[in-house]
Order: C-alpha cells, then sequence, then structure tokens
C-alpha cells in the first residue's frame, strides 16, 4: 500500500513516466520549485477569522476546482506579521499558495498588492496550463488585504485603514 501511494504521489508530480525508457530516462512535468512547495509548504494552516487583525482571502476556479483560503494577520503598523494559507487543489496551486504566503510575511498590506502572478508563475515556472493556479494566489492576496481593511474600517466606524 504505502509503495502504491509512493508510485501516485510520483506520477502526480510527473517524475514517474511509465512510458519512459528502461533506464529510467523519463522527462519531469514540474520544475523543482513546484515540488518543493507542494511536498514542504509553508504556512499551512489558519487563524481566527473573527479576530480583528487577521484577513482572510477565500477564492475559488470552478473550472478547475481549485480552493484556496489566504489569511493574514497585520500588526498595529500595518505591516503582515504572519500568514497561513489552506488549498485545495492541484500541486501547483498548492505550490502558488505556499510563494505567496512566504513572500507576503514581513511587508506591508500595500507592498503585498504589487505582487503579481506572473511573478509566482515565473519564480516556480509554471507551465501555461497552470498560469490560473498563481491567478488564484494574487487574488487570495487581494481578497485577505481587502478582507483586513473591511474589518479595519468597521471597528474605527467606517473609515477604512
Amino acid at each position: 500500500m504505502m509503495m502504491l501511494r509512493h508510485v501516485a504521489k510520483k506520477a502526480f508530480l510527473g517524475l514517474h513516466n511509465p512510458m519512459a525508457s528502461p533506464l529510467g530516462l523519463g522527462h519531469r512535468l514540474y520544475h523543482e520549485n513546484v515540488i518543493d512547495h507542494f511536498e514542504n509548504p509553508r504556512n499551512v494552516g489558519s487563524f481566527n477569522r473573527d479576530d480583528p487583525n487577521v484577513g482572510t482571502g477565500l477564492v475559488g476556479s470552478p473550472s478547475c476546482g481549485d480552493l484556496m483560503s489566504l489569511q493574514i494577520k497585520v500588526d498595529d503598523s500595518g505591516q503582515i506579521i504572519d500568514t497561513r494559507f489552506k488549498t485545495f487543489g492541484c500541486g501547483s496551486a498548492i505550490a502558488s499558495s505556499s510563494v505567496a504566503s512566504e513572500w507576503i510575511k514581513g511587508k506591508t498590506i500595500e507592498d503585498v498588492l504589487t505582487i503579481k502572478n506572473a511573478q509566482i508563475a515565473k519564480h516556480l515556472r509554471l507551465p501555461p496550463v497552470k498560469l490560473h493556479c498563481s491567478m488564484l494566489a494574487e487574488d487570495a492576496i487581494k481578497s485577505a488585504v481587502n478582507n483586513y481593511k473591511e474589518k479595519q474600517a468597521k471597528a474605527n466606524g467606517g473609515v477604512k485603514a
């Protein structure tokens, strides 16, 4: 059973190709950055959604079934001090979430809005068919910042942060 799981995981990542030569010279479908973030995702988990210093971005793609939740914890100066994500989807979606969660930590809420999907896709070397994963990550960042700003505006009597 364990061997079957291992082979299935390698096939999912494009590391096992049953049509490869007898010498095992198959080709890899995903770049090592995707594999690293898929096998060792950073910042997985969640914060309390009711915390006024936490912004939550929930985005999805009905066409592929990916669902991404990205949360930011912001200090009083507007700096993101911690991040968490949960993603249901393919390896590229998980890797995109993981990269985004790393890149936004330590930045201000305004700075993170400059992170674009093309940067994430380039870092992960996503193939064109997987670019929607990096787009979801960018949308999740924007959604989390908007949610945080809405919470702050509500707490401050309608004045946006």
